[in-house]
């Protein structure tokens, strides 16, 4: 029933459409607030990115959550993982995100935090969605929710953010770019790595409703990489919309990704005080951080793509740290979800420990050429019914020996199946990739 309205990060789309509008939010507050609100006393937190339509959902989740009973805390905008901080220590029942992450403006979602700042589980989903199905009936006036506005969140999440690194640790004399990508870290980030000591640079933190992510932040580097060159930077840290992905730029300008960024924080907690556990990837995380990684000794664990997956697995075996490409990065030993900014400051700690550049550590990891390509599929199907796709597969795997992969994964989204090939050697990735490829069309294309 859930995955009717939730996918695996939420509820997203284009706003207006489907489940995007100011009705459905008024019907999904009610729906959270019967089942989470626990009444007089307990209160959910609501944050929100920088995007134009999130002043609409705002209000359309306050009033559905007030007519369920349920006393309102408002956060303005905030990043997504301050919200998850701050639902915790202010001790609410649940936080509400009104985010679309990456996407550009016209999109907006909804993201649920639980009282201890995780992820809903699936069974709340499903309670949530049972109940939006329900007639919308109001509680007494006598009874309706109240709400205020958490005047000092900025601050709290600022000194939370400080605190994940040692105390004695300053970045005075260091230079840093900050994109802000015009999102929700616009005017927490700068002042984190201003407050340490750093010299900052900030691009990104002029946010009019409609630029969120628009040719800035970790989805258009660009513009951070030549700002880190234009203005003899030490390092660049580029955020997307809504701060839960981080990925940083070496003295050079050259783009450092959230592969290379776990490395050097897996380093860094091995030769500090250990690091329990495998370090935790994703079907998309690069060959070259799991052969990284096993040079250290480290072991490495795959899950589907998705933060739910990777959590799911670092809480199942005792690990601590994990992420994707992108730039999500988990680290449990200081926060309960991926954090952008908190994911920065353990790689800064980790230079201020070693005395390395951030070009140098990250070099420790070969990054294999990859090649994706996208195929339209007429419709989804079983690949291990298709003995001529299976066959080719075996046949790249062959060739491609223990220095590569394959791996075909459908899209969760689009009738779409990526066919993703890694390897040592480009041109054969390549080659390898576009024979594939060409098997799936002659299968499975429309």
């Amino acid at each position: 029933m859930g995955r009717k309205y939730f996918g695996t990060d939420g509820i997203r789309g284009r706003v207006g459409e489907g489940n995007i509008t100011p009705d459905f939010m008024l019907k999904l507050g009610w729906a959270a607030g019967r089942v989470l609100g626990q009444g007089r006393g307990g209160k959910v937190l609501i944050g929100k990115d920088t995007r134009i339509s999130g002043y609409m959902f705002e209000s359309a989740l306050e009033a559905g959550l007030v007519a369920a009973g349920t006393d309102i805390r408002l956060l303005g905008p905030m990043p997504t993982p301050a919200i998850a901080y701050l639902t915790r220590t202010l001790r609410a029942v649940a936080g509400i995100v009104i985010s679309a992450s990456h996407n550009p403006y016209e999109d907006n979602g909804i993201k649920f935090f639980s009282a201890e700042g995780d992820k809903l589980p699936d069974a709340v989903e499903e309670a949530i969605a049972e109940q939006i199905d329900q007639p919308l009936v109001t509680v007494d006036s006598a009874d309706l929710g109240k709400v205020k506005r958490v005047d000092d969140a900025r601050g709290r999440y600022i000194e939370f953010c400080k605190s994940t690194i040692p105390a004695s640790m300053s970045l005075r004399g260091m230079k840093i770019a900050v994109d802000c990508a015009n999102g929700a870290t616009y005017h927490v980030a700068p002042y984190v790595f201003e407050e340490l000591g750093a010299s900052v640079v900030a691009i990104g933190i002029e946010p009019d409703g409609f630029n969120i992510n628009r040719e800035l932040g970790s989805t258009s580097p660009a513009a951070l990489m030549q700002t880190v060159v234009r203005e003899g930077a030490d390092l660049g840290i580029a955020f997307d919309g809504d701060g839960d992905r981080v990925l940083m730029v070496d003295a050079a300008g050259n783009l450092i990704d959230g592969d290379q960024l776990i490395y050097i924080i897996a380093k860094s907690r091995l030769e500090q005080r250990g690091l329990p556990g495998e370090v935790v990837g994703t079907l998309m995380s690069n060959l070259g951080l799991e052969h990284a990684l096993r040079r250290l000794g480290v072991g490495f664990a795959r899950t589907p793509v998705g933060d739910r997956y990777i959590m799911e697995r670092l809480k199942r075996d005792g690990g601590i740290l994990g992420g994707e490409p992108s730039g999500h990065i988990i680290c449990r030993d200081r926060t309960s979800t991926g954090d952008g900014i908190i994911a920065a400051l353990q790689v800064l700690a980790a230079l201020l420990t070693s005395g390395r550049s951030l070009g140098e550590l990250a070099s420790e990891v070969q990054r294999y050429p990859q090649r994706l390509i996208n195929v339209r599929l007429a419709r989804q199907e079983d690949l291990s019914t298709r003995p001529a796709v299976v066959d080719a597969v075996h046949g790249a795997e062959r060739e491609l020996g223990a220095s590569g992969r394959v791996l075909l994964r459908p899209s969760g989204t689009e009738p779409l199946l990526r066919v993703m090939v890694e390897g040592a050697d480009e041109a054969q990735v390549s080659a390898v990739a576009e024979r594939l490829a060409d098997v799936v069309r002659a299968e499975l294309a429309t």
